[in-house]
């Protein structure tokens, strides 16, 4: 992979902290800051995507009431625990 440098100023504490943690790792600084970073990127793609998707799915307009929900937790570690509910709204499509 090709690199580009890369320079920034950082707290004198978490530099020290970064500089310990390589010598532990033996990694170079640098190392620990790449994939630090490249570990943040993914992470936020990643909750970008997860909250597009849960948009997408609410867009829908399928959802567990609130009554269903509740019915369903308070069942919790009973005998007679229930089974997740179903959805039980629906969009109104204006069809009659």
């Amino acid at each position: 992979m090709a690199t580009t440098p890369f320079s920034m100023r950082m707290d004198t504490e978490i530099k020290a902290r970064l500089d310990r943690e390589a010598e532990i790792e033996d990694r170079s600084a640098g190392y620990i800051v790449q994939k630090a970073v490249e570990d943040y990127l993914d992470a936020k793609a990643y909750f970008r995507e997860e909250m597009l998707a849960a948009i997408a799915e609410a867009d829908k307009g399928v959802f567990i009431s609130e009554e269903a929900m509740t019915r369903w937790m308070e069942s919790w570690g009973t005998e007679n625990e229930l089974p997740p509910p179903e959805p039980d709204i629906f969009p109104d499509t204006g069809k009659s």
